[in-house]
């Protein structure tokens, strides 16, 4: 008698139902990154670019601010939070990896097919708000940056900042590829400044090492710069980038090849986030050392009291002297115009994803722009340096607010086993990727009662106002935490079109897809990815 047939182990296709132009792109003239079928530690040079790409968003001046912050203020007592985040960063970034790898589609179409349309509209305007805050760091750190090279005011910096798209686009002729590595040596050039720094201010490695491994928060003010410093690294569209990131390449819809897939995208996020990791560290321990050393001048200890990406050359004069100010606002600008690129290509995958409709990447960077532009504008002109300062704080805050409403859908899609098949979540994932999701809100939900609280006890009100503020403040956090127990309860209802494949059955069903190829910036030949 015959032997059972083995249990196949299920993968997912594309469905080509909702989607027509979602068909392999084998016979399209188009570069593409093609992954040789054969199991060899070269192929990780295939998948080389999505973390990295995704990594910038990590060293955006956003991060450059909230460590300053955080270094000046509470020396390295908040070091802790940054090596817990880029913990958190890299199995999350996994995650969303691995959701485009084995379904073929990303984050924001999945939660087009799984939640009802209202649902599903305010978690697409709420994907809106995180872009547009994650582009208020880039469109103030390049008005720093311009101010610091050419004296230019800081609103009229902030009016620039709107024809940066253009000199993008202008830029890219020559290849984003290229493009990319001019951008990242001039990043890496701060991150050499701050390296070389380390040595001068030679901060204590055991104050060092018990900021990174003994958590702490002293005072409110600390609060609020763990959340901004989590909102600055775990980015929520991120998790919609990187997921739609991976279906540029071509791999092998195999067994093998989707476990390879997975694999070599997570060694290959887990290099990329360790740079910035240690650069982000760095940027911390400097501002920490140098801000409470006994050898400041009076115009020094000022810088430090309200330390912001305008006043932080100087801690860099000991290594690069007069020439400091110009290196780190060159640096600053390449880390703003290199963090366009992520919030481009972040916007054109939510709306696709979301509404299903597509708009050319020049148009989609140019409204989420003039939407930073306005309250960058506005605070500019009234705050000046400091409040834009506090406005990039303010920005990082709101990303880390609404990091649950990206995270949760992921989490749940990627422990689906009707999504996933046989790479759905294993349990110890599963249960690690839940309590740093529920630890994340619970800061913020701890936040919010503080700052409430805080607020109305010394505010000038009368009894009305306070009643009044303190019921309002209380429905918006029923609202937050509704919504949120909303996507946690919630069953998901779609499952992924699944075929079932046997590790001998190595048929090659090809990604990337053809609307996610064309909806990327210019590229160039083969010749130029690697």
């Amino acid at each position: 008698m015959a032997a059972p047939p083995a249990q196949p182990q299920f993968m997912t296709t594309i469905d080509r139902r909702t989607h027509p132009d979602e068909s392999r792109i084998d016979d399209i003239e188009y570069d593409q990154i093609v992954v040789p079928d054969n199991k060899s530690w070269k192929n990780l040079f295939a998948y080389v670019g999505p973390g990295f790409l995704v990594c910038i968003a990590y060293i955006d001046p956003g991060n450059f601010q909230t460590d300053l912050q955080a270094g000046a203020q509470y020396k390295y007592g908040l070091l802790w939070i940054i090596l817990l985040a880029s913990c958190a960063a890299l199995i999350i970034q996994s995650l969303a990896a691995n959701l485009g790898v084995v379904t073929g589609k990303h984050l924001a179409e999945h939660c087009r097919k799984e939640y009802p349309r209202v649902p599903n509209f305010i978690l697409w305007f709420l994907a809106e708000i995180a872009i547009v805050a994650c582009d208020i760091p880039e469109v103030i750190g390049t008005a720093f940056a311009l101010n610091m090279l050419f004296n230019i005011p800081l609103w009229c910096g902030v009016l620039i900042t709107g024809l940066s798209t253009l000199v993008l686009l202008l830029l890219q002729q020559y290849g984003v590829r290229k493009l990319e590595i001019f951008i990242a040596l001039l990043v890496l050039t701060i991150a050499g400044c701050f390296f070389a720094e380390l040595g001068y201010a030679k901060p204590n490695s055991s104050e060092v090492l018990e900021g990174l491994f003994v958590p702490q928060l002293k005072g409110s003010g600390a609060t609020k710069l763990a959340i901004s410093l989590l909102g600055a690294m775990v980015m929520p569209h991120n998790l919609f980038l990187h997921s739609a990131l991976v279906l540029s390449r071509k791999i092998p819809r195999s067994v093998s090849g989707i476990k390879e897939a997975c694999r070599f995208y997570m060694i290959e996020s887990g290099f990329a986030l360790l740079v910035a990791f240690f650069i982000n560290v760095s940027v911390i321990s400097v501002s920490g050392a140098v801000c409470n050393s006994p050898n400041l001048n009076s115009k020094e200890l000022e810088s430090c009291k309200n330390l912001d990406l305008n006043e932080a050359s100087f801690l860099l004069k000991n290594v690069l002297g007069s020439w400091s100010s110009k290196l780190f606002a060159i640096a600053l600008l390449a880390s703003g115009q290199s963090s366009t690129i992520t919030g481009t290509y972040a916007g054109q995958y939510v709306m696709q994803g979301f509404l299903d409709l597509r708009l050319k990447p020049w148009i989609r960077n140019f409204l989420t722009r003039c939407l930073a532009i306005v309250p960058s504008l506005i605070v500019a002109i009234i705050g000046g340096a400091s409040g834009a300062g506090n406005l990039i704080i303010i920005a990082s805050m709101i990303l880390s607010f609404e990091l649950p409403f990206a995270l949760i859908p992921l989490l749940k899609f990627t422990s689906c086993k009707a999504k996933m098949g046989l790479y759905a979540n294993s349990f110890s994932i599963a249960a690690t990727t839940w309590i740093i999701s529920f630890l994340i809100m619970g800061i913020n939900i701890y936040y919010l009662a503080e700052k409430q609280v805080t607020s109305l006890r010394h505010s000038k009100l009368s009894i009305v106002g306070i009643v009044f503020c303190g019921l309002l403040g209380f429905f918006a956090m029923l609202v937050y935490l509704a919504s949120i127990a909303y996507l946690v309860i919630r069953k998901n209802q779609e499952g992924s079109h699944l075929i079932a494949l046997s590790d001998r059955q190595e048929e090659n069903v090809t990604l990337p897809r053809q609307d996610i190829a064309n909806m990327q910036l210019p590229q160039t030949r083969n010749s130029d990815l690697f």
